[in-house]
């Protein structure tokens, strides 16, 4: 019996209907987790290799994170032989190349752009099963590579150039902020519509979460008040958005309304077992994100609500503080971040809303 016949042969059965292109994302999940436990499956990583499928195209963050966490259920509670064969089920003759991309996509070595030999095998029994022909699948692993090494290239562009400057400034030019990391360090600069983040090996997260207020929405700011408004952007949106349905065991420890900061600003505390941005070696040789903890700060700024984030990474197993004695560590953090952002009084038409 082959290492991964009970995935691809198996006799187990799901009830759940998937989308032909749930289908394509369900090879990435059982792909990903052939060698892993569910609980090790990187969701972001799996948002990221979809997100660049024309047939995902229209299909944002959360929408994938929705599919993501539905196809890790599925595996959970019937298996990932059951998650295969719906996958195999509802996957169209159309998308049967897109099915093996999205596998080939999760096993690349980003370190060396290529498949590791270790993964071969499991890599030659997907393209059995969906019957993909030698040609076709020399085709498309070549394609991801491709794409691999383009991507790499201007990433490795994009973070030379902003490293080199001392500031960073939004696309809009509502605001400008020193950067917080450094080259030496492994610094990198993410950004996308609405969002910029600052990382580096030694676990730093600086990230700055921005959208122009909706006109519809400045008057129930002034209705609602700033600690009840802000207090739903935060539970009742974001966390649950950005945190929650990457992270489920991720919960909010702590709140309070600073109203003597930004005019009124409301401050969460979130822990987030296994949820930091590095990662130990465990001795089975498979990485394990640590611990963390997240305090962010949501308020508003001339005509935009800005959401800052600062993370805390348990290293070697040490014990958090108290609650409270965190949650004080953390808006002290957060604050000192948004100390060192200078924002621009402007106005626009366009901009990201959090929905």
């Amino acid at each position: 019996m082959g290492k991964y016949d009970e995935i691809f042969h198996s006799d187990d059965l799901s009830e759940q209907v998937l989308s032909p292109e749930e289908a394509v994302a369900a090879i990435a999940v059982v792909t990903t987790a052939a060698d892993l436990t569910l609980e090790n499956v990187d969701i972001e990583m799996l948002i990221d290799t979809l997100w660049g499928f024309e047939v995902f195209e229209g299909y944002d963050d959360n929408a994938l994170s929705e599919i993501i966490s539905k196809l890790i259920a599925i595996a959970e509670t019937d298996g990932l032989g059951a998650l295969f064969n719906a996958a195999n089920e509802f996957l169209t003759d159309e998308l049967v190349l897109d099915g093996f991309a999205a596998g080939v996509s999760v096993l690349v070595s980003e370190d060396d752009i290529a498949i590791p030999k270790a993964k071969m095998p499991l890599l030659k029994q997907l393209q059995s099963v969906l019957e993909v022909e030698e040609e076709e699948a020399n085709e498309v692993i070549e394609e991801v590579l491709t794409a691999f090494e383009e991507l790499d290239e201007d990433i490795l562009d994009d973070e030379t150039t902003e490293l080199d400057e001392d500031t960073y400034s939004s696309p809009e030019g509502n605001f400008t902020v020193s950067i917080p990391v450094t080259p030496d360090a492994g610094g990198k600069i993410h950004s996308s519509e609405g969002m910029v983040g600052f990382s580096d090996d030694y676990g730093t997260l600086l990230r700055i979460d921005y959208y122009l207020i909706p006109p519809s929405q400045r008057d129930e700011i002034n209705i609602a008040g700033r600690e009840q408004y802000f207090e739903s952007v935060l539970l009742d949106k974001y966390i649950p958005q950005a945190i929650v349905a990457n992270l489920p065991s991720a919960s909010v420890e702590y709140t309070e309304f600073l109203d003597l900061e930004m005019q009124g600003a409301y401050f969460a505390l979130v822990n987030m077992p296994g949820g930091s941005t590095i990662s130990k070696q465990e001795n089975n040789g498979h990485p394990q994100r640590l611990d963390a903890y997240r305090g962010i700060i949501a308020f508003q700024q001339q005509n935009f609500i800005y959401i800052v984030t600062s993370q805390r990474s348990f290293l070697n197993d040490k014990i958090p503080d108290s609650i409270n004695t965190e949650a004080e560590t953390m808006k002290a953090n957060v604050l000192a971040f948004i100390d060192t952002i200078e924002f621009t009084d402007i106005e626009f038409t366009n901009g990201s809303e959090l929905t």
